[in-house]
């Protein structure tokens, strides 16, 4: 038993069947007010499988204070998963679904969930002495293509430094499951999200990626050596991908692809569901970041040498508006002296200077930034500014054909772990 099993998690060992000798990944699936997550199953089970044996971990859940209809959802769901998992387990492919009800209401939620199927993951794969196997999130109104399984393993067998990845994933933009306007939304906010991390990697960021929880896999040891996941109600696949973004050892699959749902939720203050929701709300075309603040920041961050050894006084006089205004609004000056004591090179500096500057702070810089320097833009005005920034020749001006252009440049092939500072050369 590992440290992190004796202390870090919530429950022991739950499913009584001894895993498989050669498991290998273990695909994880929160499950909460779902009702057609059996679709969701089926999609795995199409899946060709990789030379491992793999298993897929439901977890049916709800909080203390959960309302009496989705209580009864979740009971019903959990009893037809039971007959479900049972009929279609395979010798290298089973299926377990697992019964949490009356979670704290403190904690209750996806965050939360995950980290128990997760937790489960990490002791079936310890029990067959396998703690480089792999812990893959999805979700329970997600599909699959037909590679995913063998994929996953794969880019982990081809990549052994790897700890984590991101998945590539691309909402369904038409059909008959849901109406037009639903897939109208969806375009706009998975233009925004695509937009959001070319605009980062244009500005220099070197801890850009997609943090999706649906689409993304960790190893085993990786997974108890960061701690696990976290327990938080939303945005907990942001926290937890960036651990791995921040230390190097990150990559993207790309040879595969999970398709989410892009249907309307109002679970979470944030995110697809809700972004979708609001548009069916108010009709009103997305918005998102000005380009004009991720210009501000390519500035910022092309000038390590100027910052290094430099007072803060100084450095606010050659940085544009928006930083300089959000950096005193944050009151950096005691993290800008900190910085510079812990340092004794520019190298080192400069691994240090992202680990404050993180993807956290970047998103309270654009947050800070609209509010007070540049208002959101419609998305495609936004996506054609950067592609001219880019230099790239631009698709037909809709929605949809810019999405499909950034869909096509995320798929390409690129220098495959992530670009973090642990990789500049000294000077």
């Amino acid at each position: 038993m590992t440290k992190y099993l004796q202390q870090k998690t919530l429950f022991g060992p739950q499913i009584a069947q001894r895993p498989a000798i050669d498991l290998g990944l273990v695909v994880v699936i929160p499950c909460h007010d779902e009702k057609y997550v059996i679709e969701s199953l089926s999609s795995l089970k199409k899946c060709s499988l990789p030379p491992c044996s793999v298993e897929v971990i439901v977890v049916v859940n709800h909080g203390e204070n959960a309302p009496s209809k989705i209580i009864e959802t979740n009971q019903n769901t959990y009893r037809q998963l039971l007959d479900w998992c049972t009929s279609n387990s395979t010798p290298r492919l089973k299926f377990f679904p697992l019964y949490h009800d009356s979670l704290p209401k403190k904690h209750a939620g996806v965050g939360l969930a995950r980290k128990i199927g997760m937790d489960e993951a990490t002791w079936r794969l310890e029990k067959s002495n396998n703690s480089k196997g792999i812990i893959a999130c999805f979700d329970a109104d997600s599909k699959a293509q037909k590679n995913y399984l063998s994929a996953i393993f794969q880019h982990f067998l081809k990549l052994p430094n790897t700890q984590a990845c991101s998945i590539h994933y691309e909402h369904p933009l038409q059909g008959i499951e849901h109406p037009p306007d639903v897939y109208k939304a969806i375009i706009q906010y998975e233009l925004h999200l695509r937009y959001y991390i070319q605009a980062q990697r244009y500005a220099g960021f070197p801890f850009a990626y997609q943090t999706i929880g649906s689409s993304m896999a960790v190893r085993a040891d990786a997974y108890q050596l960061q701690g696990g996941m976290n327990k938080r109600k939303a945005g907990e696949d942001f926290y937890f991908l960036h651990k791995f973004i921040e230390s190097g050892y990150f990559s993207e699959l790309t040879d595969t692809t999970v398709i989410p749902s892009p249907r309307p939720s109002d679970r979470v203050p944030f995110g697809t569901g809700k972004a979708v929701n609001t548009h069916l709300q108010t009709k009103e075309d997305l918005t998102t970041y000005a380009i004009d603040s991720f210009d501000d920041l390519k500035i910022f961050f092309a000038k390590y040498d100027l910052f290094y050894k430099q007072p803060f006084g100084e450095l606010l006089t050659q940085i544009p508006d928006s930083v300089r205004a959000f950096l005193q609004s944050i009151n950096a000056e005691k993290n800008w002296l900190e910085l510079h004591q812990n340092t004794s090179d520019l190298n080192s500096f400069k691994k240090r200077f992202f680990r404050w500057f993180n993807a956290f702070m970047l998103m309270k810089y654009v947050h800070y930034s609209r509010d007070h320097f540049y208002p959101d833009m419609p998305v495609l005005d936004a996506s054609i500014a950067l592609i001219k920034r880019l230099d790239l020749s631009l698709p037909r001006g809709t929605h949809r054909e810019h999405l499909i252009f950034w869909r096509e440049l995320d798929k390409k092939p690129k220098n495959n772990l992530s670009k973090t500072p642990n990789t500049f050369p000294s000077k």
